[in-house]
């Protein structure tokens, strides 16, 4: 079983992509700690929770595959998109993941972003990428999708997803998956039967904007926005891209009118059901708060597996041919 070492880990959700397509995680990395938390009730390891600035690439088990869904609010919209020259210092941490391919020497590496990524500063910033990755001689291949088309997930959640590969055969041998027709709806990732705590159902006690909403969400078939000053429906059918932020000032986590005619905001459970997690992912004892920014800053589960499954393939056909 090829091994991978995990960086800006968040919850687990690239790990469990790759668990499900026959990897193992032997090293995570997670500097938030709640996050680290919930990956630690979920996996068998203890998550290294320094900053990835301090840890030394000796200190690091020997692994096959680097997994890094590095901080992506340096590129994002929300994040005013400062990329490499974010204050915070988070558009440059793409660095550290290279500092420790020197060292390491991956077979295989697996980065997941913003698709922002690839048109932020005119394109330089991924020019940058390509060619830091060309330096250490990986070959890689790139291509945004979105959840809806790619993970049988009905979320609008586009992203980038770049593979790279030290072996020029396994290179060869790798293609990303194609489309696939959406077959799940949105009820099948959120209940609208069930009964809620308080907490997720607002009224014109705990709401001051409730008017607008009772006037305009009519649908029980779709989800809602409330976009700071109106309520936005998405007739698409599908949930619209979750975001670390939701729940806090002006980014509020979607809504819905359930069938017994309440309006109510999801659950975190349901937001990480939006993000293909299984039933059985474990959510620990914290915030609400805490909860809703670790599933909208992780990554849709399934359209992970559908590529692990192809970097398998490549690799087998590789070593079948040794």
């Amino acid at each position: 079983m090829l091994k991978c070492a995990s960086f800006f880990a968040g919850v687990g959700g690239i790990d469990l992509g790759f668990k499900q397509a026959g990897f193992d995680t032997i090293y995570a990395d997670e500097f938030d700690e709640y996050a680290a938390d919930t990956f630690e009730c979920n996996y068998k390891i203890k998550v290294d929770r320094r900053d990835i600035h301090n840890v030394p690439a000796d200190e690091i088990p020997d692994f096959d595959i680097l997994l890094a869904g590095f901080p992506c609010q340096a590129f994002s919209i929300a994040g005013y998109r400062q990329g490499f020259d974010d204050e915070k210092g988070r558009g440059a941490l793409f660095f550290e993941l290279i500092r420790i391919m020197k060292v390491k020497k991956p077979r295989v590496a697996f980065f997941e972003n913003v698709k922002n990524l690839v048109g932020h500063d005119n394109g330089n910033t991924f020019r940058v990428i390509c060619s830091e990755l060309d330096k250490l001689g990986y070959k890689y291949i790139s291509q945004v999708m979105n959840a809806c088309e790619y993970g049988n997930v009905p979320q609008n959640r586009e992203r980038i997803y770049i593979v790279a590969f030290r072996d020029k055969e396994d290179y060869a041998n790798f293609s990303m998956p194609l489309s696939i027709p959406l077959k799940k709806t949105i009820r099948d990732v959120i209940d609208f039967d069930a009964v809620q705590d308080e907490k997720y159902y607002y009224s014109d006690k705990n709401c001051k904007f409730y008017d607008l909403l009772k006037t305009d969400m009519k649908n029980k078939d779709t989800i809602y926005q409330w976009r700071r000053v109106y309520v936005r429906e998405n007739k698409s059918n599908l949930v619209p891209t979750l975001t670390a932020n939701m729940g806090t000032g002006g980014h509020n986590v979607p809504l819905i009118l359930s069938n017994d005619g309440r309006i109510r905001k999801l659950t975190p459970r349901e937001c990480f059901n939006v993000q293909g997690y299984p039933k059985e992912f474990k959510l620990p004892e914290q915030s609400n708060t805490r909860l809703y920014k670790q599933a909208g800053n992780s990554v849709v589960v399934p359209v992970i597996n559908r590529i692990a499954e192809k970097i398998n393939e490549a690799i087998q056909e590789t070593d079948n041919n040794k």
